[in-house]
């Protein structure tokens, strides 16, 4: 299968983040070939989406989403958690599509959890070692996999950015709403009486 081109990530942030949808995250690493089908994500659209890291400006851990596009930006949150992002758009816009969850497809132990970005970087050996890398290296790389019909494809807030005022409540987290690898999420919002 032919690997998915830099210029699938050259276009505008949400068109990319709902074609991820049902493509193949494959690994090549130390932990041998892992591949998970991608099932949900999270759009940041740049520095005036007050939820996107680029929103605070460019800094040694944004640089990466400044472009151009094709390139992965990892992180590290809480200290122990690994985030997997595809850099998109136009080089200097600065976003990126956040991989929340994955199918497991091939050489995923059985049991192991990949329904959030934390647990699927952590099944698939992602870490700070591959960001900036382009995303259709020997190692780290997309293929076209099955699409995801759009009768099947929920939208919603994104998860953990309340911080972020309106923005927070954009429905720019996609998933499929079939798989059983979609983050569990619980709102810390309070629920109105009747």
């Amino acid at each position: 299968m032919k690997r998915l081109p830099l210029s699938f990530y050259a276009r505008p942030t949400l068109e990319v983040a709902r074609d991820l949808l049902g493509t193949l995250l494959v690994v090549d690493g130390v932990k041998g070939r892992r591949v998970g089908r991608i099932v949900e994500v999270e759009a940041y659209l740049g520095e005036h989406d007050l939820a996107c890291h680029s929103s605070k400006g460019r800094t040694p851990r944004t640089e990466v989403m400044f472009g151009p596009a094709g390139r992965s930006y990892v992180y590290l949150i809480y200290g122990m958690h690994h985030c997997f992002n595809v850099v998109t758009d136009a080089p200097g816009v600065a976003a990126a599509v956040l991989v929340r969850g994955v199918e497991p497809v091939e050489g995923i132990p059985p049991g192991e959890r990949t329904d959030g970005p934390g647990k699927l970087c952590r099944v698939l050996g992602l870490n700070l070692n591959h960001n900036g890398l382009k995303l259709d290296s020997d190692g780290l790389h997309l293929l076209p996999g099955t699409p995801v019909p759009e009768a099947r494809v929920e939208r919603g807030p994104r998860i953990g950015v309340e911080y972020a005022g309106a923005w927070a409540a954009e429905p720019f987290r996609l998933w499929d709403r079939d798989s059983g690898h979609v983050s569990r999420f619980v709102s810390r919002r309070p629920r109105r009486r009747p």
